[in-house]
């Protein structure tokens, strides 16, 4: 499936410092796959001692980033 990002998307990785390969390796291999606010879904990944969260949403073949960020994996990781 092809990504497209939104501006805001565009803008949020650049200014904390997110590679879209990143993104893109979330969105491909979640280590976990959940359910988001207004029908979105949330890709979850993780990197080093960080947890990458992509909020997308999917159209046609493609996702559509809505914004992504890093968090603390036992915040949304529980074992």
């Amino acid at each position: 499936m092809n990504s497209t990002y939104t501006d805001y998307a565009e803008e949020t990785l650049k200014d904390r410092e997110i590679s879209k390969e990143n993104v893109e390796l979330a969105l491909l291999k979640p280590i976990i796959l959940s359910e988001g606010k207004k029908g979105r879904k949330i890709a979850h990944k993780i990197f080093g001692t960080r947890l990458l969260r992509v909020v997308f949403e999917t159209e046609a073949n493609a996702y559509i980033v809505i914004t992504a960020y890093y968090a603390k994996p036992e915040r949304y990781i529980w074992k």
